[in-house]
């Protein structure tokens, strides 16, 4: 069973409430089962898919140096890599394999949240998301969520408000 007192819940709380967010880290929810999928996460909470802010983690690279960028995305629809690409400055950006997102995370694929890596990462936000009057994000755990606000993100983040769709809305599965 997993709870609040869950170590990467643990960390996320504490890092929300480090960042003057302590309603968020009250907020945080521990859902029954996994929500890996932001189609997922809307049926546990009951919200729009619209409003889950996917934590995708990428493997950009400009010339023979790669970093990790993390684009908070709307679940309605995906993110284009050739748009991230160029809103990051990098030749090109792709999926990032497990090992890779904990390296720079330190939390696993279908749980990464906004916030609580080793170090900080280049951060887009979806501007899709600011339709949304609450938006939900992940808490370190593929079960544990928090709601949060699209200004807030930016802010938690210190990422860059950003479209990057193509204008496809593709509800992500």
């Amino acid at each position: 069973m997993t709870s609040l007192d869950h170590p990467a819940i643990s960390k996320i709380s504490a890092a929300l409430r480090e960042a003057g967010m302590p309603a968020a880290a009250d907020g945080i929810r521990v859902l029954d089962d996994e929500v890996r999928t932001a189609a997922a996460a809307a049926a546990a909470l009951g919200v729009p898919v619209g409003a889950i802010a996917n934590s995708l983690v990428f493997r950009a690279t400009e010339g023979d140096r790669s970093f990790p960028l993390l684009a908070l995305t709307s679940g309605a629809h995906r993110a284009s890599t050739t748009r991230l690409a160029t809103l990051a400055g990098a030749t090109s950006v792709g999926r990032a394999d497990p090992s890779f997102v904990r390296e720079h995370t330190g939390q696993v694929i279908g749980g990464v949240a906004p916030v609580g890596h080793p170090r900080p990462i280049t951060t887009l936000v979806d501007n899709a998301l600011a339709a949304y009057e609450i938006v939900w994000a992940a808490a370190g755990h593929p079960k544990a969520v928090f709601p949060t606000t699209f200004a807030d993100l930016v802010a938690l983040t210190g990422g860059v408000a950003a479209d990057v769709a193509d204008g496809e809305e593709n509800h992500v599965s």
